[in-house]
């Protein structure tokens, strides 16, 4: 990689991630001080297509081969926003490539997989490369805070908490099979495509890890309609687990695909002695904040509104009360990686925080296997 030029990056898809991804190249630099860097090249299968996207995406070159754009010359940093099963096999061939990585969650579709991933990105961390997992609700400046209160002390010791994943897009039975629902293709379905954000967040928020796993998972519709006619669907449509820290915390997990009238509700609630947080991704700049060290009289929940330039990731944007969203959250991952990759720093999460994520997921699969037995984290 070379520092007397702009660093290159290469986005491998540009469907739905690729073009949340893409937003946030494109703003970065408008918002914060980043090091400089270009928008070098976007891949995808189809030349047509990918010749399309970049032009609409602002993405100077396109390519259809994603090997030789992860060993350009001009590349410096590779973006993986390919479906699961793909992950593993870009990420490890561009770090050994000397680029630094950012692949979105869930780092991998099956455990063996993410556990290479993270011993070539220990590996490469050495000649100074970064490899980051896309798990972008770490970027939400409410639950950043909250991060920050929990580790402060703001609630005291944390007892229980609950993340709850909402969304419906497959809450119609008839609604049509898509590569999401094949587990040799997505690895699993609401367990890693919602279950990993509300593991992550509980690492996140916390600070803990997760020593114990029991959990079950259901598929409602099992058949679905493909091109070809009915497909099985090899994936879960829900999951519910409940996780014990090394810290002491029960969390609760409760994820789905087809809970009716919910689009994207990320719930998370947290429970000390000292006190309790609150938040809905579907309020995104709001944090709810019990305080019961007051004067019983006085005690409530109350609003923040998480807009002031002292509150995470604010001080570039607008000003108070002028409220982001949930694709602010790629600008900051943007940012984030950024900076990393010029001070040869690996801004969490790293590919160890995804590893640590997917022997979680992996544990929840056989403890639903096990028919909801308890499941050791140390011992997986």
């Amino acid at each position: 990689m070379q520092s007397n030029r702009p660093l290159g990056v290469a986005i491998v898809g540009h469907s739905f991630m690729g073009r949340a991804h893409s937003q946030g190249w494109r703003n970065v630099a408008s918002v914060f001080d980043v090091p400089a860097f270009e928008r070098t090249v976007l891949v995808g299968r189809d030349p047509d297509r990918a010749r399309e996207a970049a032009a609409g995406l602002g993405w100077s070159d396109s390519s259809a081969d994603w090997r030789a754009a992860v060993t350009r010359d001009d590349v410096d940093i590779v973006d993986i926003c390919a479906p699961g099963m793909l992950h593993a096999e870009i990420a490890v061939a561009a770090l050994r490539a000397g680029k630094h990585v950012l692949v979105e969650k869930p780092l991998a579709n099956t455990l063996a997989e993410a556990e290479e991933m993270a011993s070539v990105a220990e590996s490469a961390a050495v000649r100074g490369q970064i490899a980051m997992v896309g798990f972008n609700y770490r970027r939400m400046p409410a639950l950043a805070l909250a991060r920050s209160m929990i580790a402060d002390g703001r609630i005291g010791a944390p007892a229980q908490m609950r993340v709850a994943y909402y969304q419906d897009w497959l809450s119609d039975p008839t609604a049509a099979m898509s590569w999401r629902l094949r587990k040799e293709q997505a690895g699993s379905g609401a367990l890693g495509d919602l279950g990993s954000h509300a593991v992550d967040q509980v690492r996140f928020l916390l600070g803990d890890d997760v020593e114990s796993v029991s959990a079950r998972m259901r598929t409602f519709t099992s058949r679905r309609p493909g091109p070809h006619g009915l497909e099985d669907v090899t994936v879960d449509d829900a999951a519910w687990a409940t996780l014990v820290t090394d810290g002491g915390t029960v969390a609760s997990i409760e994820v789905s695909r087809v809970t009716t009238g919910r689009k994207n509700a990320l719930q998370i609630e947290v429970y000390g002695d000292g006190g309790s947080l609150r938040f809905d991704l579907e309020r995104p700049n709001e944090l709810w904040f019990h305080d019961a060290g007051l004067p019983a009289a006085e005690q409530g929940e109350r609003r923040i509104l998480v807009t002031e330039p002292e509150h995470p990731y604010l001080d570039g944007w607008w000003p108070q009360g002028h409220v982001l969203g949930w694709e602010h959250t790629f600008t900051h991952e943007v940012r984030d990686l950024l900076f990393g990759a010029a001070d040869h720093t690996n801004p969490a999460p790293s590919f160890a925080d995804g590893l640590a994520v997917q022997q979680v997921l992996d544990a929840i699969e056989v403890s639903d296997q096990k028919q909801n037995q308890t499941i050791d984290i140390r011992g997986v």
